[in-house]
């Protein structure tokens, strides 16, 4: 019994979001100790806000790179306050300022994550401000009470001193926590890729490969957030240090694992079709869900930093897949020769595979890689900062657009709460920032979360004061909310928004003693605001993703042209996992991902703008297959140096990247698309002629071949329909 529940609270302290909890109590719980003390209760609402700012503005670092945000992040934070102190009395100047600081620091998000952090949190900071020092908040009553800025600055110095001494603590525990994440991902796209395998008639592969496009997306999305915590942290010497190290190795074994995982070899449908009466595909299918079990089993063993070792389940299943095969090759039927081509090559690819998570044991045992950098995609100087916030200034920019829609929702909500409650509305701002996001299927979202997560919050907080009226149990609570709304934020934000409604209501109980007063209101102020950031995004230049559709289009295949070259490049040398390679196969894949999370806002969007959405999803799943087809050939790079480079498959291979490019073209200058010249199908039929003679890694280049025709008339269509 002691063991299991030793366990869970092991487990329960693994997770990221636990450890970053625990920081928010300690400031948290050190401000309301120390205020309670000293006696200076009003001055807990200004403390506080300043706490939650600046752990909104933190962003994975390692302490030297957190030491020097927290600097940028201070000095901001000392511009808007004292700024909105100086103009609060002038409701004009005031709403001017807020619209210019909102535009100016939406835009400097443009010149990275961390700016963008430090950019929305000053935004925050300054209604933080101006609900401060709004009359009520008890700050002003209070003897020998600082300055509102400074409080939020000294609750927001607190929370950084306390974050750069974590970091400097832990350094490697957040590359642990992502590193596992990613497995964890990587485990659930290859059980899903499992089902493709699956040999029943009427399958809805469509559907199916639709999902496997989405959970790429989110692996995608997974290796950037490993590669920039990694990046974070590179000193001088990175090799250096044992755990980084282990951790890039890992991180670059998820890679190759990505790659093998996302790969196609055949068409499975036609697998099915062939092999219905075999269990060969049933043992693929295990094959593949045993593999996607143990990446789980491995990030479950780095949460806890326990060993990891492979379960022999999954050698077992291998040798019985190889064992179908040869049972089917000793039939000897003509119809299934290309099938158990593809299946032998489909075999040794799961091996590598089964070899890398078996490596991920024993990370640093392994041959260390020829060239272990990094891409580092952050403006390394002020000029490039600066080039890129200049990208973004064109009429057709999301990031400008999205900057205007939100200095303007947040000057109409100023002048509604000026016929609402002047000095109390700016929960209507506080609202309308928060809600109004980039893309107007996360907006609607956010604002029925919002609302919801507002109720909840408001009718637990009248709860709690009735059931504990004594100010010490409210202060306990009030930090327990704050540690709640930090611990969900990005991942329940409606338990996130009851949590910080909780803890403003009670921080006002503590210092005004009547906090039933503010219930309706503030819910008043959220629909408002609500409403406001819904009209703004219907209203002002909005951003539909069909009008950018053939955009995101023309960059995947373009990035998929670059990725073929790339592995073509690597005939002569064979397999060398180099930056460059690893960056074209990035592009690639973060392309793709791009485009998938593209048409999920569209299917959010109003029916109206919707007319992309079935050729965009056909774009979609075209543009995935073809990846597959590409990881396919990259992953067999290592038969390539050991054969003559085929002078048909060189010539197919650059027909189609050439085909690709000027699909690409041809989509973001809004021409014709040039015709087909049956070219590619004619290479096809050539390389699937003399399959007998061609090596097995050119296989996967029949069928990128076979994709361009479909491909081409699918662009055709998008470019046919109307914007």
């Amino acid at each position: 019994m002691r063991s299991g529940i030793a366990t869970s609270v092991q487990r329960a302290l693994a997770q990221g979001a636990w450890a970053y909890g625990l920081r928010i109590s300690i400031a948290l719980g050190a401000v309301m100790a120390l205020c309670w003390w000293q006696d200076r209760l009003p001055q807990v609402i200004a403390l506080f806000l300043g706490i939650i700012v600046s752990a909104l503005a933190e962003t994975d670092d390692s302490w030297r790179g957190r030491t020097r945000a927290l600097a940028a992040t201070l000095l901001c934070f000392a511009l808007v306050a004292f700024s909105v102190e100086a103009l609060l009395r002038q409701p004009l100047g005031f709403v001017l300022a807020l619209v210019l600081f909102t535009f100016v620091f939406t835009l400097l998000g443009a010149a990275g994550e961390r700016y963008r952090a430090i950019a929305s949190a000053s935004v925050i900071l300054a209604l933080y401000t101006a609900i401060s020092m709004a009359p009520g908040a008890g700050h002003a009553a209070a003897p020998g009470a600082w300055p509102v800025p400074v409080l939020l600055l000294a609750g927001a110095a607190w929370y950084g001193l306390l974050s750069v001494g974590w970091c400097a603590l832990f350094p490697h525990a957040p590359v642990r926590q992502n590193l596992a994440s990613l497995f964890e991902q990587l485990g659930a796209y290859l059980r899903l890729k499992a089902s493709l395998f699956e040999p029943v008639r009427a399958v809805d592969l469509e559907r199916r490969r639709m999902a496997l496009a989405q959970t790429n997306g989110r692996v995608v999305a997974q290796l950037n957030i490993v590669k920039e915590s990694l990046f974070n942290r590179l000193g001088p010497r990175p090799l250096a240090d044992g755990e980084m190290l282990r951790h890039m190795n890992l991180y670059f074994i998820a890679q190759d694992i990505h790659e093998r995982a996302s790969s196609s070899h055949y068409r499975y449908n036609e697998w099915a079709q062939l092999l219905f009466h075999s269990d060969v595909l049933y043992r693929c299918q295990r094959v593949l869900s045993l593999q996607g079990a143990a990446c789980s089993q491995l990030a479950e063993a780095l949460r806890l930093r326990a060993p990891f070792q492979p379960d022999a389940e999954g050698a077992r299943a291998m040798e019985d897949l190889r064992g179908a095969i040869d049972y089917l090759a000793a039939r000897q039927q003509p119809a299934w020769q290309h099938a158990l081509r593809s299946l032998r090559a489909l075999v040794r690819n799961l091996s590598t595979l089964d070899a890398q998570i078996a490596a991920a044991a024993h990370p640093t045992a392994g041959a260390a890689l020829a060239d272990p950098s990094l891409f580092n995609r952050r403006p390394r100087t002020l000029a490039e900062a600066w080039a890129r916030i200049r990208a973004q200034l064109h009429p057709s920019a999301p990031l400008l657009r999205h900057a205007l829609r939100l200095s303007l929702a947040l000057g109409a909500g100023f002048v509604a709460m000026q016929f609402t409650d002047p000095e109390h509305g700016y929960w209507i701002l506080l609202t309308t920032l928060f809600v109004c996001l980039p893309t107007y299927g996360a907006t609607l979202a956010r604002v029925a979360q919002r609302i919801l997560g507002t109720v909840i919050g408001l009718v637990a907080g009248w709860a709690l004061m009735r059931l504990f009226p004594g100010l010490p149990a409210q202060a306990l609570i009030t930090v327990a909310a704050g540690v709640l709304f930090f611990v969900t934020r990005t991942q329940r934000y409606v338990t996130a928004t009851a949590a910080i409604t909780l803890l403003v209501l009670l921080c006002f109980h503590q210092t005004t003693g009547n906090a039933y007063a503010l219930i309706w209101p503030r819910l008043l102020d959220t629909l408002i605001g609500a409403a406001i950031a819904t009209a703004a995004m219907l209203l002002v230049l909005p951003d539909w993703q069909g009008r950018r559709l053939h955009l995101l289009v023309a960059q995947a295949i373009a990035a998929h042209a670059a990725y073929l070259r790339e592995i073509m490049s690597q005939y002569a040398s064979g397999k060398d996992d180099d930056l460059d390679y690893r960056l074209a196969r990035r592009n690639a894949h973060n392309a793709d991902a791009a485009l998938s999370t593209a048409l999920s806002q569209l299917l959010l969007e109003p029916r109206a703008v919707r007319r992309h959405a079935r050729v965009g999803m056909q774009l979609l799943l075209l543009s995935h297959t073809l990846l597959n087809y590409l990881s396919a050939l990259g992953a067999h790079r290592d038969k390539l140096a050991q054969s003559d480079s085929h002078p048909l498959a060189v010539e197919a291979a650059r027909h189609a990247a050439d085909s690709l490019e000027q699909m690409a073209q041809a989509l973001k200058a809004r021409q014709t698309l040039p015709a087909d010249d049956g070219r590619a199908a004619a290479l096809a039929q050539e390389l699937e002629q003399q399959s007998d003679t061609l090596a097995d890694p050119f296989s996967p280049l029949v069928l990128v071949c076979q994709q361009l025709e479909p491909l081409r008339a699918a662009c055709a269509q998008l470019q046919a329909e109307p914007q």
